[in-house]
């Protein structure tokens, strides 16, 4: 037996939810743990733990990712009012993701793994689309009140000098519902820069999109302040790298992207990028083919699926029937935080490690082998569907 690739630095490791919990336990021991000699600050976020912790373990997990700079994330429950009974919660907690990202301040950049047989839904997209999602604010850090008929409901601000503020959002002639939600210049600037600078990296172009014509104030401010930092400190670089960037409305964006052919980078608010990164991953192939980084700007990265926790399959599991879920995104998770921490260490064998897990998972559907969610999709002429383990199991033989 060779001998194991030894690690210097920790990761942060935050175990999850549902069936992607139990993915995550197979692909550490079939895939990780006989070639490397793992050290991991371990947190566990599945549901259970947040309400025994009252959601502590989140903060303390996102503080250990600030102290360690790279960590590995498995998919977590956001509780709605079923899972509060589900799980016998005391409070419906809050999106781990949304806290982590909240305190991490970083953009999510998120890119779909193209594989030969797999041909996107939009037959023109021939290169990748990345979506990069502001991941601090809006909906995700809301606040919000139930309202009675005959109610008046104003934004109130109060300014450090005691001065105030107010606008009327409605006077309500029936029951209602009000949202309150922000976000910051210090943000907005910090998505910006990432996203400037991940676009020259990757030597890309980069579109940023929102809703300016409708919220004047809110969207435009995110409008005004890409459109400063660029002219400002990014023009001339993306001029000699032979990229651009432009600003569209996100309706105009949705146009171009479904006639393009891809190989850029968009750009959205919170909200857009959640659910944009969904629709062009599944329009690739399956949301379970969608790569997730959360790069903060002071350099620390966040790996992570971009799906849920597969309950459906979960509930099979727990009836002893077998499932066939897809681990790619959740493989190379554990792949790009091993190669990360790889890179800020100088470690070539755990780096070269990291490369060959992803081109073994790659060169497995290739072959052949794969998932029932791709055998549906794949026009390969030799396919065969295998079940959760069989395909880690058969990525192992090509590792």
């Amino acid at each position: 037996m060779q001998e194991k690739i030894k690690m210097q630095t920790p990761l942060v490791e935050m175990d999850g939810d549902e069936m992607t919990r139990v993915i995550w336990k197979m692909i550490k021991d079939i895939l990780i743990l006989p070639y490397v000699d793992l050290k991991t600050e371990y947190y566990d976020l599945g549901l259970e733990n947040r309400e025994k912790t009252k959601d502590q373990v989140t903060f303390d997990s996102a503080e250990a990712t600030k102290k360690y700079g790279v960590a590995v994330k498995c998919a977590t429950i956001t509780p709605n009012a079923q899972r509060v009974d589900e799980y016998n919660l005391t409070q419906m907690w809050k999106s781990p993701n949304g806290t982590i990202r909240a305190i991490l301040d970083g953009t999510v950049f998120r890119t779909p793994v193209v594989v030969k047989g797999i041909t996107p839904f939009i037959p023109t997209w021939t290169k990748p689309i990345t979506i990069a999602r502001h991941a601090y604010g809006d909906v995700y850090k809301n606040t919000e009140l139930k309202v009675k008929a005959g109610a008046k409901a104003e934004l109130l601000v109060t300014n450090q000098d005691g001065s105030t503020e107010t606008a009327l959002i409605h006077d309500f002639n029936s029951d209602g519902i009000i949202q309150g939600i922000h976000n910051t210049d210090n943000s907005i600037a910090n998505f910006a820069r990432s996203c400037f600078n991940y676009a020259l990296d990757c030597k890309k172009d980069l579109w940023f999109s929102s809703k300016d014509t409708i919220s004047k104030t809110y969207d435009h401010h995110f409008k005004d302040i890409f459109a400063e930092i660029f002219e400002n400190e990014y023009k001339q670089k993306f001029d000699a790298a032979g990229i651009e960037y432009f600003y569209t409305l996100i309706d105009d964006a949705v146009a171009r992207v479904v006639r393009s052919q891809g190989g850029y980078i968009w750009a959205c608010k919170n909200y857009d990028g959640d659910v944009m990164s969904d629709m062009v991953a599944t329009a690739f192939g399956s949301l379970a083919m969608m790569t997730s980084v959360l790069v903060s700007p002071d350099g620390v990265y966040e790996y992570e699926a971009a799906h849920g926790t597969v309950q459906r399959h979960y509930y099979k599991h727990l009836k002893g029937e077998e499932t066939s879920t897809n681990s790619i995104a959740t493989i190379f998770a554990w792949s790009g935080a091993l190669r990360k921490r790889a890179i800020l260490d100088n470690n070539e064998e755990l780096k070269d490690f990291a490369d060959r897990l992803e081109q073994a998972s790659i060169k497995t559907i290739e072959d052949g082998i794969m998932t029932k969610d791709l055998y549906a999709l794949s026009n390969l002429e030799n396919k065969k569907a295998v079940n959760t383990e069989e395909f880690l199991v058969e990525i192992s033989k090509r590792l």
